[in-house]
């Protein structure tokens, strides 16, 4: 696939005309507007993203980002609870927001002259939030049963929560997004208040609209409905820094399920983190997204064909890493053997594939079919105008530029056997290493394992 020179020239057309049909500017109070021109059907996509996230949350009270999302929608003095929701639906529209790490984001998708109304909903929200205490003692149980139903309920998502308070020992990456059920059972109305007051300042915010748009006449609307909102000050307390890990984690935890888990990760810098002056040069992270391509991007890379294939050790096997954060981050694999093997044996064989890595480059092939999946699957993906919108707001919401889109496709092509081979040796070491390990335990009488729910954020 894309193997010859016109093929990468093609692919590259079609990324460029919308990244230079982008305009910004930035309002009075501190609303950053960015507008990106789609002209091939008549939908806008309009996000606003706000910079504050579960890294931000003190011990105590985890998740009170998430349960904030929730209450957004619980209305103003001007729109009552659900209000919101009713009318994006009565115009045609989809909606909703999800929780990170990093940011809290809401989105509506509609017809483009419906683009006013959305703004006057999230201008409203953004000032107006009623935030009553009895709409939060309803909302707070029904976050607490998602958190029983993702998290308590699914072995693996436990695995993973003692994997990341396991793998951080200081940076609050270690906190859930959902929060922790003891923070959730004890969150008041009043701590709500204080952080909808804190955070949600225009300063604080991000606007982003993608469609078929003309970006003057968007930045004047945008004037229009939050221009008039009180610019506001607010304080971001000091980055929590990471200690170097100097030695290898383990952790084994014991609940009923129906098969054994695997989850292994290791420390990883991220673009933030990258070219600044310290020992991550900007390369790393491109070359990093390529090594988890060379390991685990689709039926021809490495932990596919030889260890679900051809070795049969694992039933299923996965990675993830994300250079899009506003803290440094992980690598990850996770895995489950397969009938008859144990994971003492399939975290002895991923050892082993990385090791080889580390010993022999990635072949030219294996570059050239990875670059081309990344960068198609980055390309095509703005066929969407929602992801077009959710590319640019993930870059701003962690204080990257978001002209980096422009540049990713020469930065990715660029990465050499070479870089990938210095970025496996200098981060997938042992030192560096946190495994997590599900020791299956019976499981009662008429208990049966529930799906999984897929995401790395939390969704309303």
């Amino acid at each position: 696939m894309f193997d010859n020179k016109f093929s990468w020239l093609l692919l590259l057309s079609l990324w460029l005309p919308a990244c230079s049909q982008t305009q910004e500017t930035t309002l009075a109070n501190g609303l950053r507007v960015i507008v990106q021109q789609d002209h091939r059907s008549p939908v806008v996509v309009s996000q606003i993203w706000y910079r504050v996230g579960s890294q931000d949350e003190p011990e105590g009270i985890t998740g009170i980002s998430h349960a904030l999302e929730h209450m957004m929608f619980k209305g103003t003095a001007k729109h009552g609870p659900n209000e919101f929701s009713r009318i994006i639906a009565e115009n045609g529209g989809r909606e909703n927001a999800f929780t990170s790490y990093d940011y809290t984001a809401y989105f509506q998708q509609l017809e483009k002259s419906r683009l006013p109304i959305s703004f006057e909903l999230e201008a409203d929200r953004l000032q107006n939030l009623t935030l009553a205490d009895e709409e939060f003692r309803k909302e707070i149980k029904v976050v607490m049963e998602e958190r029983r139903w993702r998290t308590d309920d699914q072995p693996e998502a436990i695995v993973q929560e003692k994997f990341m308070t396991t793998a951080y020992q200081a940076h609050p990456y270690r906190h859930p997004v959902i929060g922790s059920m003891t923070d959730l059972e004890s969150m008041t109305a009043k701590e709500l208040r204080d952080w909808y007051g804190h955070w949600y300042a225009p300063a604080d915010a991000i606007l982003v609209v993608v469609g078929d748009v003309e970006p003057k006449e968007v930045i004047a609307q945008a004037q229009k409905y939050f221009g008039q909102i009180p610019a506001r000050s607010f304080e971001r307390a000091k980055e929590v820094v990471e200690p170097e890990q100097k030695g290898e984690r383990r952790i084994r935890v014991a609940v009923p399920a129906e098969v054994p888990y695997l989850l292994m990760g290791y420390h990883a810098p991220v673009h933030a983190s990258a070219g600044r002056g310290g020992d991550v040069a900007e390369w790393e992270p491109y070359a990093l997204s390529v090594l988890i391509g060379i390991l685990d991007g689709g039926q021809a890379a490495r932990f596919e064909r030889e260890l679900v294939r051809e070795k049969k050790l694992a039933a299923s096997i996965g990675t993830d890493y994300s250079a899009v954060g506003r803290s440094p981050g992980l690598l990850t694999i996770d895995a489950t053997p397969a009938n008859g093997h144990t994971v003492a044996e399939l975290e002895q064989a991923i050892r082993a594939q990385i090791e080889q890595i580390k010993k022999e480059p990635v072949t030219a092939e294996e570059l050239k079919r990875v670059k081309a999946q990344v960068v198609a699957s980055n390309v095509f993906s703005r066929d969407s105008v929602f992801y077009q919108a959710m590319q640019i707001g993930r870059l701003a919401a962690v204080g990257l530029d978001w002209h980096m889109i422009d540049d990713y496709p020469d930065k990715l092509m660029a990465v050499t056997a070479e870089q990938v081979q210095t970025v496996a040796r200098k981060y997938l070491v042992d030192a560096n290493l946190t495994v997590a390990v599900l020791d299956p335990q019976p499981m009662g009488k008429g208990q049966r394992r529930m799906l999984r729910p897929q995401g790395g954020s939390d969704v309303r």
